[in-house]
């Protein structure tokens, strides 16, 4: 008889759905399960640091200095263009849907931590004091903002010495981390069920019915932001939009089950290159980068957050605050935290600088989990739409593998 293989993304889904299943029949007496999934999840974070560092110095130190400031502007062009969109559809969708209207919430116990930084300390908190600190506090932004120095002073060594053995051992040390992160993503069917089983059982459908018309909307101006940049994508890339939905499949699912786009950050790599065509030299600069620069699902849901919490107050909002909410909501994305609840790290600092409630972010904690899959899932996609873009300008975009079947 032959044995039946199943590829990973088929893995997953029924993974989810068995996870999914088993909380909503046992509920909370499978919450011990979670520590599988934890479990998981720290064997993948173990090595994104690293792995974020390894691939952003090998490929800024073979990209041509002069080149790299091209190059970063057409990066930050592209992010800051696609953040903008997502706040404009998330601030449209709530003046539009009024999910805040009529809503009323019990008042959570939930304490949320808000941050006082001004611009000053936010800018600063982009250069490290100490990279080993960073590193143990996976200070993403940091991290990468030395791995650029290092990298483009490793490819100015590169250029003046005409070679470097130091970049062919960074090479070889990035294969051994991938080679890690596909091990330890053979679990990631049992480590993605056993968190939607915690969740399904700890939650329970209770909680999140007093929010699910927000979640409703969140969810259509996700799939609204989708359906836009995959008909955009696949135009400018010539390619076919279902062939570009297909290649996206595995690593939406990845984003959307863990909600972290760190612990996706390997399939998404991965994918890019295999999948989807897209250079090594691209996706080891765009994607890191873009992981904690460019979260347009994080942007989409704070303007979506506001709007619907001035809609519960009954707090009128002027055309010049709408427009300080998108402002707000893009500028909030920038250096993110990229692990499950970072949106309401970035909630907590948008909210009183609006001068709306404080005590309202406890409502939106109940459903952090849920919302946060579609957060990620438009940060991780549109990552990766943006490193197609930039390959296609570059000449680095491999038609062979993007229009395979594959």
């Amino acid at each position: 008889m032959k044995k039946i293989k199943l590829s990973m993304t088929v893995q997953i889904i029924i993974g989810m759905l068995g996870g999914m299943l088993l909380g909503i029949c046992f509920g909370d007496k499978v919450k011990d399960i979670k520590l599988i999934g934890d479990i998981f999840l720290r064997l993948i974070q173990m090595s994104v640091v690293v792995m974020v560092m390894g691939a952003v110095i090998e490929s800024v130190a073979n990209l041509d200095p002069k080149d790299l400031g091209r190059f970063g502007v057409k990066m930050l062009f592209w992010f800051l263009l696609t953040t903008v969109i997502a706040a404009v559809i998330g601030g449209a969708l709530g003046q539009l849907l009024l999910p805040g209207k009529g809503l009323t919430l019990p008042v959570s116990d939930q304490v949320v931590q808000v941050s006082d930084k001004g611009i000053y300390s936010m800018i600063l908190d982009f250069l490290p004091s100490n990279i080993v600190e960073s590193m143990a506090s996976s200070n993403m932004i940091q991290v990468i903002v030395f791995s650029v120095l290092f990298g483009t002073s490793l490819g100015a060594y590169r250029i003046r010495k005409e070679n470097s053995q130091l970049i062919g051992v960074i090479k070889e040390f990035n294969e051994v981390i991938l080679g890690i992160v596909r091990r330890v993503m053979k679990l990631a069917p049992l480590g993605i069920g056993a968190l939607l089983a915690y969740t399904a059982g700890a939650t329970g459908i209770k909680v999140i019915m007093p929010l699910v018309k927000f979640l409703l909307v969140f969810g259509i101006g996700s799939l609204l932001y989708m359906v836009g940049m995959i008909a955009f994508v696949s135009f400018y890339c010539r390619t076919h939009p279902v062939n570009v939905t297909r290649k996206l499949f595995n690593m939406t699912m990845v984003a959307f089950t863990t909600t972290s786009s760190a612990v996706t950050l390997p399939t998404q790599m991965e994918d890019s290159e295999k999948k989807l065509g897209v250079s090594k030299k691209i996706s080891g600069i765009v994607i890191p980068l873009a992981m904690t620069l460019n979260s347009n699902g994080l942007s989409m849901f704070l303007a979506l957050s506001c709007i619907t919490i001035s809609q519960i107050y009954g707090i009128p909002l002027s055309g010049p605050q709408l427009v300080r909410i998108i402002v707000l909501s893009t500028l909030s994305c920038l250096g993110t935290v990229t692990v499950p609840g970072g949106g309401l790290v970035a909630l907590a600092t948008v909210v009183p600088a609006l001068g709306l409630p404080l005590e309202s972010i406890a409502f939106l904690f109940s459903i952090d989990w849920f919302s946060g899959m579609f957060r990620t899932v438009l940060n991780v996609d549109t990552d990766v739409f943006i490193a197609m873009i930039i390959a296609k300008d570059e000449n680095e975009l491999d038609y062979k593998i993007l229009n395979g079947s594959q």
